[in-house]
């Protein structure tokens, strides 16, 4: 849920009459979430964006399920992703459900040579390794080691990278993500207690208009399906915009953690929301203060939520053997813990440098025959006293 900003030109009134130098009118287009109910931004296109001039044929990219039901702690090495060329031929979805879908990419190409957009989903895109630039009809946004990227759902975007060696998180969501609503004022603004501000958001900036006709292809993605669109007039020819309806980024290492006397439960650390899930960062902070306390997370029981933690750095002091980019699933219906020895181990430890992102849905994920190929299946002995 992003503050108001305006970019380019746009006329005083919305809906009425917005000209060209020669006397053509712009094309207005509403972009909104939740139907007419939610966000929403106004854009004002050179051309219709409706032109569309031959549409390929379709491929089948959902992704092949290892099995329906599981209830298992398992990890994943998620290096073990072999870099790609293509964006999106890297993409390997690992974990999914009705509500999101988890994956991994290594893409190695600067620049596709077409345009990606996601009608179904919300993405999140975590940036582990790599830099560059998130293209968009609304302007770009510069991105590096440790951005969120929150793309809504309908825009049309490339990315841009600066080298080859690029490695990425990425959480497509079907429900909007938002700010927790507990960090909000009634009016939407970050409220004090927030452990980011606006001032904290990377808006998009130098808004470029293309005001080209030609061939520009668009890769569409529906209910699991990539439809390949092209179109008549590139598709970044917008002159303006306003709105609350924008990609943005965030850098995890401006989310200010909150500590305590005593060990802070999950929420302390939650970053986005949305209607299935919630996207938490665990980032370097003080650990707690109180004269008897101990570091290391208790053992809990997940009843209700499936727990995936994606280790970006650092030294986790609650398990064993962690590696960069590695991923757990800890299920509901089953409890888990620190490994055995970490939690004396904790005790009189001042501070820790781990930085994870983790995503707790609600409805039970389902793994991926992709994600069976880069797993650990020793991983739920992990917990036996002279296991590793």
């Amino acid at each position: 849920m992003p503050h108001y900003i305006q970019r380019g030109k746009i006329p005083q009134k919305r809906h009425t009459q917005f000209r060209k130098e020669n006397g053509d009118l712009y094309a207005e287009e509403l972009f909104s979430t939740e139907g007419f109910a939610d966000q929403y931004s106004l854009l004002y296109h050179c051309y219709p964006p409706t032109f569309v001039k031959q549409i390929d044929k379709p491929r089948d990219i959902r992704p092949a399920l290892a099995f329906e039901y599981q209830l298992q702690h398992r990890s994943f090495k998620g290096f073990s992703v072999a870099p790609v060329t293509d964006y999106l031929e890297s993409r390997v979805p690992v974990l999914v459900n009705q509500d999101c879908h988890i994956s991994l990419a290594a893409p190695t190409s600067r620049k596709s040579d077409y345009f990606y957009k996601n009608s179904d989903a919300d993405e999140m895109l975590f940036i582990h390794e790599g830099s560059g630039k998130l293209k968009t009809l609304y302007g770009e946004i510069d991105f590096e080691y440790g951005d969120y990227l929150v793309i809504p759902r309908g825009t049309i975007y490339q990315l841009e990278f600066d080298g080859t060696d690029n490695r990425l998180f990425i959480v497509e969501s079907f429900s909007p993500i938002e700010y927790p609503k507990r960090y909000r004022s009634k009016t939407g603004q970050l409220m004090e207690h927030s452990p980011f501000c606006e001032r904290d958001i990377k808006t998009p900036q130098n808004l470029q208009t293309h005001d080209e006709e030609g061939d520009f292809l668009v890769q569409i993605k529906k209910q699991g399906i990539l439809y390949p669109f092209h179109y008549a007039t590139h598709p970044f020819d917008v002159v303006g915009w306003d709105g609350c309806c924008y990609p943005y980024g965030f850098s995890i290492h401006n989310f200010e953690p909150i500590t305590g006397r005593v060990h802070q439960p999950p929420p302390v650390h939650q970053t986005f929301a949305t209607k299935g899930f919630v996207v938490c960062s665990f980032v370097p902070r003080l650990f707690d203060y109180h004269p008897a306390s101990i570091p290391a997370p208790y053992n809990h029981s997940n009843i209700d939520s499936d727990e995936v933690l994606y280790y970006v750095d650092g030294d986790f002091m609650s398990r064993k053997n962690v590696e960069r980019g590695q991923i757990t699933l800890h299920p509901g219906g089953i409890p888990h813990g620190p490994h055995p020895g970490t939690v004396e181990k904790s005790i009189g430890a001042k501070e820790t440098a781990e930085l994870a992102v983790m995503v707790d849905t609600f409805r039970p994920l389902q793994l991926t025959e992709a994600a069976l190929k880069i797993e650990d299946p020793s991983y739920y002995l992990s917990w036996i006293e002279h296991g590793d």
